[in-house]
């Protein structure tokens, strides 16, 4: 590693959004909002997961690992981000930037590949329903569930020390509100043009793949959905799999946005808003898309909130 980066360089300034202090001050107040209920909607999904017989089936069994890692995408960089809008120091040791990074990007990185695993998922059991128990086999689901943070903290070691191996020649203020790699790659000295095709590679494969397993399953499900010809088997199939839909396409939509366009097509303002959107918008919703049309997840809701108050 350079020594610039490592041994004479102690740390970065997150610049964040420092330049408009009427604007953190609302969003402060707004983050911390969306991280409370965050916490609160995917403890809540988690627990009733464990606690209702019901809900012990792959479907679940994946929602609950997605909401574990939103909790721990969350974590990585709200409750720093909420410290830094209400103080005047920005600043993040080199070794907390370099763990951030690893983190934010595997957890990432793997809810890229959970979301394909829950579309086959979702496949298996509206096209398969006969077979869904044999082909989502509790050992099946731990293998896929534990491939997927695998390959995702696999790739996200490889990007981080590539980036960090990168020069920076004493720089150290970072135009965003967490160590992510566009803006790191912006304090480069040197000509980044490979790093910037390798990191392009890197999450063309990570999201593409993902979302080429979930185009297939969901094409196939249309197909098997509209030959439903009961009005209520329909809608059932539709609610599911219109949930996972729905998650899908705002994760991805801004993860695509974020990383797979040239860094010149957007401002560095539109860059922390995306952040923003896909690291505190979308997991403090997925609990709330996942439930309020759920009618398992309300009913084991209520069983456990009669079961708290009958035990008073």
């Amino acid at each position: 590693m350079d020594q610039k980066n490592g041994s004479s360089f102690t740390g970065f300034i997150l610049l964040g959004f420092s330049d408009r202090p009427q604007l953190e001050r609302v969003l402060f107040v707004v983050l911390l909002i969306f991280y409370l209920l965050t916490l609160l909607g995917n403890t809540s999904i988690i627990a009733l997961s464990r606690l209702d017989p019901h809900l012990q089936t792959p479907m679940y069994f994946f929602l609950s690992n997605l909401s574990f890692l939103d909790l721990c995408y969350t974590t990585s960089t709200v409750p720093q981000l909420l410290v830094h809008l209400r103080g005047a120091d920005k600043s993040i040791s080199f070794a907390g930037c370099v763990a951030q990074l690893f983190i934010a990007l595997g957890l990432g990185c793997t809810e890229c590949i959970l979301l394909g695993v829950m579309a086959f998922d979702r496949y298996a059991a509206v096209c398969r329903p006969l077979h869904y128990t044999v082909i989502m086999h509790p050992r099946l689901c731990a293998l896929m569930a534990s491939a997927s943070w695998f390959i995702g903290f696999v790739n996200s070691s490889l990007q981080t020390v590539l980036i960090f191996l990168v020069p920076l020649c004493g720089r150290n203020k970072i135009e965003h509100f967490f160590c992510e790699i566009p803006p790191l790659l912006k304090l480069a000295c040197v000509d980044t043009t490979v790093n910037e095709s390798e990191a392009f590679f890197a999450s063309m494969i990570i999201l593409l793949i993902p979302v080429a397993l979930i185009t297939f399953s969901y094409s196939r499900i249309v197909k098997v959905v509209l030959a439903i010809k009961s009005a209520s088997g329909q809608r059932k199939a539709f609610g599911t799999c219109g949930s996972h839909l729905t998650v899908v396409s705002l994760f991805y939509g801004s993860a695509i946005y974020a990383y797979l366009q040239p860094s010149n097509n957007h401002s560095q303002d539109q860059g922390k808003f995306v952040s923003l959107f896909y690291t505190i918008v979308t997991p403090m919703a997925n609990p709330f898309i996942y439930t309020l049309r759920n009618k398992d997840v309300m009913g084991a809701m209520k069983k456990v909130f009669c079961r708290s108050f009958d035990s008073r």
